[in-house]
């Protein structure tokens, strides 16, 4: 759920790593080299998409504050290299944008998030200033200022729609306005790649847009990329369901243990607290979630068998013996991942079908591409099944819809972004 970005930056002195690290990855790599648990060949490893740091913004001494984080982060990233995993990005998360811009007049306020964006952009990390509304109730002119900020700056926010209290019909429909502003506001509608309503998703969650937090930050969670991973360890037994979700499982709690060990070593070396790993293997433009699926059933996304499928990789990544965070399922987004967006073009999933799969994974519906006529009323009722079924099942669920200005269904379509692909537009049901 965002962008494979390698941020630049002085790499900082990193601490021997403990022994606990060494002997994990010796371990994992024992393994790997001798084909013990693989076979012949040894499954590319998964990637590091981003470490976030949560931050509680204090609006006098903001730039402090991000270079301090800056600095921790940095130090992070070197770790994890270290340990032998690619890094693509770094993050900050702010708590809800409203708390810390009280006082300020909207012009004011837009100022000073174009300022964080000119400062994120100089020091290439990605920034997230949080839920624009949290709850039912929340004053719907916080989601038109957020609409405004986004179209104007390349930050991410939210709007939660849905709790353990309930569905917010309020805040879905404020939602939905957020998405037709960015369409009409942004080139090719591509900024609603920075927007996502929420459900029922638990702080400190490492993927944007959704992540937020509402305490006292100083606290950091880590997110993978891994669509090439799954789909070289479906590789080893296509078409057989129970050794796939076995081998999964074991390679992937392997991994997790080992940057769990990482992330551990930095907690004590930075005095930042661990919030956890998501082990969502999610995928990128080189990395298809999707052909993965494809090489375990044999047979194109969306047929049987692509439930089942996405059911095993879920089982895999919640089961991992580590503290865990955010989705900790399976993305689906449809524009970031070449196969998924190929088969939308082809119909051979729907809406509905999206759906149906993240009753058993997540992400809900990601980066889906629609029509650009879609009415403000539709986008809600879009918005409300995706609420109703992560309330329904207890379970992190996102909306991030892509409205693309000017394109009906049966044409060409992108976001006009590098970090999204091509696809053909379905019409709406």
């Amino acid at each position: 759920m965002a962008r494979p970005i390698h941020p630049a930056g002085v790499r900082k002195c990193f601490p021997a790593t403990s022994m606990l690290v060494c002997l994990v990855l010796a371990a994992v790599l024992c393994s790997l080299c001798t084909g013990s648990a693989w076979g012949s060949a040894a499954p590319r490893p998964p990637k590091v998409r981003a470490i976030t740091a949560f931050v509680r913004i204090e609006r006098p001494h903001y730039e402090k504050q991000i270079q301090q984080t800056l600095a921790m982060l940095r130090q992070a990233k070197a770790a994890f290299e270290k340990g032998g995993y690619e890094v693509q990005t770094i993050r900050i998360t702010t708590q809800p944008f409203p708390q810390y811009i009280q006082g300020m007049s909207r012009p004011e306020a837009l100022r000073f998030f174009q300022a964080l964006d000119e400062l994120s952009r100089k020091e290439s990390f990605l920034l997230s200033i949080g839920p624009a509304l949290l709850k039912d109730g929340d004053d719907p002119a916080q989601a038109d200022l957020l609409a405004e900020i986004l179209s104007a700056t390349e930050l991410s926010g939210s709007v939660l729609v849905a709790s353990d209290d309930g569905i917010s019909w309020n805040n879905i429909r404020a939602a939905a306005k957020v998405v037709q502003y960015l369409e009409n506001h942004s080139a090719q509608g591509g900024h609603n790649f920075n927007f996502a309503a929420t459900a029922l998703l638990e702080p400190y969650a490492p993927f944007f847009p959704g992540s937020y937090h509402t305490g006292d930050g100083h606290q950091f969670s880590i997110g993978l990329e891994g669509g090439n991973f799954v789909a070289d360890v479906f590789a080893e037994t296509p078409g057989d369901f129970v050794q796939a979700r076995q081998r999964l499982a074991r390679a992937l709690d392997e991994h997790a243990r080992a940057l769990d060990a990482i992330a551990v070593q930095v907690e004590k070396d930075t005095g930042w607290t661990y919030a956890g790993l998501d082990a969502t293997p999610a995928p990128n433009l080189d990395s298809s979630i999707g052909a993965a699926i494809e090489t375990l059933t044999g047979t194109r996304f969306g047929s049987s068998g692509t439930l089942t499928a996405a059911s095993i990789i879920t089982q895999a990544v919640r089961a991992i013996s580590v503290k865990r965070a955010g989705y900790s399922g399976l993305m689906l987004p449809i524009l970031e991942d070449p196969r998924l967006a190929q088969r939308w073009g082809e119909a051979a999933f729907s809406l509905d079908a999206l759906l149906a799969y993240s009753a058993v994974c997540g992400t809900g519906l990601d980066t889906v591409a629609l029509p650009g006529d879609v009415s403000t009323q539709q986008l809600e009722r879009i918005i409300g099944d995706v609420a109703s079924l992560a309330f329904k099942w207890h379970k992190p669920l996102t909306a991030r819809l892509i409205p693309i200005p000017g394109k009906k269904p049966g044409e060409k379509a992108d976001a006009g972004s590098s970090h999204t692909t091509t696809t053909t537009l379905q019409p709406l049901p």
